[in-house]
């Protein structure tokens, strides 16, 4: 099979390193790739947000299937561009992915489908926004309506934290449009999960587990970025856990949004917190997340060609999904000042990993290195260098029989790698704390 994927991070480069394990796969092609995809696969200078060149792009290669990454293309129709031209495409069409692109449609979706959730009101006036969260004493969430990037979210502790962050979405506009509507939730206390699920329209896989940083400093300090870190399985993961989410979240919302003629197709991913009251649902996304996808593509022990075939085509349940439960903890390197300014162009160093080699017996290292802003650059002498490109540079993945063991094998891995200025929090799997570990 003659595969294209879609996008530019360590998602993306783990998608092409999991594919290119498949001996369904013959040719794989990205759009646009960076350095680590360059190494295993065809990269292609076209933007992930441009749907007309993508799929013009699909048709030039006869690609026999599209993966899809990122959420933007996924919103903007490229898979319902691409059904049109019978070019089998991986991910739910534009009216699914509105379970991402707009939160208050998600609540809608889970109020009408019973699914727990917090409290939460909508706004689309900025007056009504602040009178609500002025008179409101306790800790609220604040929500750009719209994609963010992984940032339009706020966790404010009192009335004037509130404030300032609806006067930044719907004020000064911090997040364009994606803020001109906004959700105020209740503030959820518990433990945070990330569960990932395969679904044809109508029925879902065997669900997979992973947690998130997604605060910049070590402690949960500092603002939300794209994310700083994950790992997988969680301790607490267990079939009890997994099956009382397929049954109270997953299934009725998969159901709502066929009713509503809005069939999910691709991977559903729900992210939980898991409350003194039962698991209640923080957001849905309509893709792979980013880092998980780095900490649970390892575990996919079925071939994801099939299994993504099976989605588009409604047999999922003829095509059974088996999860690993070998521990993975994802550290990621950034650029120093991300998410804020930051500078590029640097060089980086001590870059060799097993996830460059699509040998299958590879899969037994103890580390990965998923690479997303960084590039190949090829001086007039011929040396080509790898320079970093934007603000998550790698992302380094350890592997173990536990957290622990997964954890020290990253790091040890992340301290060998070198650019100016990198930065990492130096807490991703470490559960003493019990923030993590479900305590």
């Amino acid at each position: 099979m003659r595969v294209l994927v879609v996008g530019s991070g360590a998602r993306e480069h783990a998608l092409c390193w999991r594919l290119k394990l498949s001996p369904n796969v013959t040719d794989i092609w990205v759009a646009a790739g960076n350095s680590g995809t360059a190494r295993i696969a065809d990269n292609v200078p076209v933007s992930p947000e441009d749907v007309d060149g993508l799929a013009n792009l699909a048709s030039q290669l006869k690609a026999d299937l599209v993966v899809v990454g990122p959420e933007q293309p996924l919103v903007d129709g490229l898979v319902d561009r691409l059904a049109g031209m019978a070019i089998p495409a991986f991910g739910p069409s534009t009216s699914s992915a509105q379970l991402e692109a707009s939160k208050s449609f998600a609540r809608q979706v889970m109020a009408d489908a019973g699914v727990p959730g917090p409290d939460y009101r909508v706004f689309h006036d900025s007056a009504a926004a602040l009178e609500f969260v002025e008179n409101h004493s306790s800790p609220l969430v604040i929500k750009a309506d719209g994609l963010a990037a992984g940032k339009g979210v706020a966790l404010c502790s009192g009335p004037e934290e509130a404030a300032l962050a609806v006067k930044g979405c719907m004020g000064d506009r911090i997040f364009g449009t994606a803020g001109d509507t906004i959700v105020v939730e209740e503030w959820l206390q518990g433990t945070e999960v990330s569960v990932f699920a395969f679904c044809d329209g109508e029925r879902l896989s065997a669900p997979v587990a992973a947690c998130d940083y997604k605060q910049v400093g070590d402690g949960d300090q500092g603002p939300n970025t794209g994310g700083m870190g994950s790992f997988a399985p969680p301790p607490f993961w267990n079939s009890y856990l997994s099956e009382q989410i397929c049954r109270t979240i997953l299934e009725p919302t998969v159901a709502r949004m066929a009713e509503i003629g809005c069939p999910y197709r691709g991977m559903l991913y729900a992210g939980l917190m898991l409350t003194s009251n039962g698991p209640k649902v923080l957001e849905f996304n309509c893709r792979f997340g980013d880092p998980e996808t780095q900490v649970i593509l390892p575990l996919l022990e079925s071939d994801p060609v099939e299994v993504m075939q099976a989605c588009i085509s409604g047999n999922l349940a003829q095509t059974p999904v088996q999860w690993g439960n070998r521990a993975h903890v994802g550290v990621v390197m950034v650029s120093g000042g991300y998410p804020g300014a930051y500078e590029t162009g640097k060089e980086i160093t001590g870059l060799e990993a097993p996830c460059q080699s699509t040998d299958m017996a590879r899969l037994d290292a103890d580390h990965l290195i998923f690479h997303a802003g960084a590039a190949q650059v090829t001086d007039e002498s011929g040396v080509t260098r790898t320079l970093t490109s934007g603000g998550r540079v790698l992302t380094v993945v350890g592997r173990g029989q536990s957290i622990d063991e997964a954890r020290v094998a990253a790091y040890r891995k992340v301290e060998q790698i070198h650019f100016k200025d990198a930065r990492y929090r130096l807490d991703i799997g470490d559960l003493s704390s019990g923030s993590r570990s479900g305590l």
